[in-house]
């Protein structure tokens, strides 16, 4: 199993790159501060809030499950964001 370290590092980094490209495409388009991107940023500092919540929860049963699931959660904010992200401008 992966250390807890490395699931920090990749919510970290996943949701950081979502945000990252939110600003490259409000670069790109020269649409600075657009409502759009903006909501796709709130979202992800929201995921990223609750997922750093669930892996530093204290009592749990079942770690290897709990982390898992964090994983997956991770996996489907980050697709769910990535579409959003893919949306803009439409």
């Amino acid at each position: 199993m992966a250390s807890i370290r490395d699931l920090k590092k990749d919510i970290n980094f996943v949701l950081g790159d979502i945000i990252e490209a939110v600003y490259q495409w409000e670069a790109a388009t020269d649409n600075t501060n657009s409502n759009e991107g903006s909501v796709i940023i709130d979202k992800s500092i929201a995921a990223f809030d609750e997922l750093m919540n669930k892996v530093h929860q204290k009592e749990i049963e079942d770690k290897r499950t709990h982390f898992k699931a964090i994983r997956e959660s991770l996996e489907e904010k980050a697709t769910a964001l990535v579409n959003d992200l893919n949306n803009l401008g439409e």
